[in-house]
């Protein structure tokens, strides 16, 4: 299967909600950080991306159509080359929420200490336990520490960042080929672009900061059951 839509937009720019959209227009499975959280025996994959040698993209992506969100969004050129004819969704939001948003849902993140014990107690037993927590570890390395160079703390550094992002892919990608979406923005332009009539149902609403800890606990707890 190859990959026909690829998100370069970071975490928490509406990120979910595009995930959600994409399958109810008949793209099925949408890759999304999620994904990898719930299937970690992909983390070599993204190890390889990270060591930057060469990945099975058609290996990891076998059952699905779309990727957005984070780790894909920061490997958009690599997939892009890979996937030439693939649409790209440039998901993004004002830059100040978003880096609010992410400061204190994704980068801030933690499962708590009986989820950590629980991890460390499977580990031994259970090659999923092992996958989530390279999967952890990797996330770590490859975005907060190489992608942002350790300094996400730093707002003003962070908010270049995503602008100077947005300005690097508007030059890599051909104009035909790519959005700018925010999700404000709903279904017509994004089923314009992608030639799907527009659903009837309202433009998937997901995954706000003020629930992402407990959802993301609970997604972690369902993975280590």
């Amino acid at each position: 299967m190859s990959l026909k839509i690829i998100g370069a937009g970071f975490g928490r720019t509406g990120t979910k909600s595009l995930q959600l959209a994409l399958e109810t227009i008949g793209y099925g499975k949408c890759y999304h950080m999620e994904e990898l959280f719930r299937n970690p025996e992909g983390v070599k994959h993204w190890t390889n991306a990270y060591n930057e040698i060469s990945v099975d993209w058609d290996d990891l992506f076998k059952n699905y159509n779309s990727i957005v969100d984070f780790p894909g969004s920061i490997h958009y050129k690599e997939l892009f080359k890979h996937y030439p004819d693939a649409k790209v969704i440039l998901s993004v939001r004002d830059p100040e929420k978003w880096y609010h948003s992410a400061l204190t849902t994704i980068f801030a993140f933690d499962p708590g200490p009986a989820v950590k014990i629980k991890l460390l107690l499977k580990m031994p037993f259970s090659a999923t336990a092992r996958n989530f927590f390279k999967v952890i570890k990797l996330n770590e390395k490859s975005i907060w520490a190489k992608f942002f160079e350790g300094k996400f703390k730093d707002k003003n550094y962070a908010i270049n960042k995503f602008n100077s992002h947005i300005e690097e892919v508007k030059a890599i990608v051909p104009e035909n080929q790519l959005i700018i979406f925010e999700a404000k923005d709903g279904w017509e332009p994004l089923c314009k672009f992608l030639d799907k009539p527009i659903p009837e149902i309202p433009y998937p609403s997901t995954n706000k900061k003020q629930n992402f800890h407990e959802w993301a606990k609970g997604l972690v707890k369902e993975v280590l059951k």
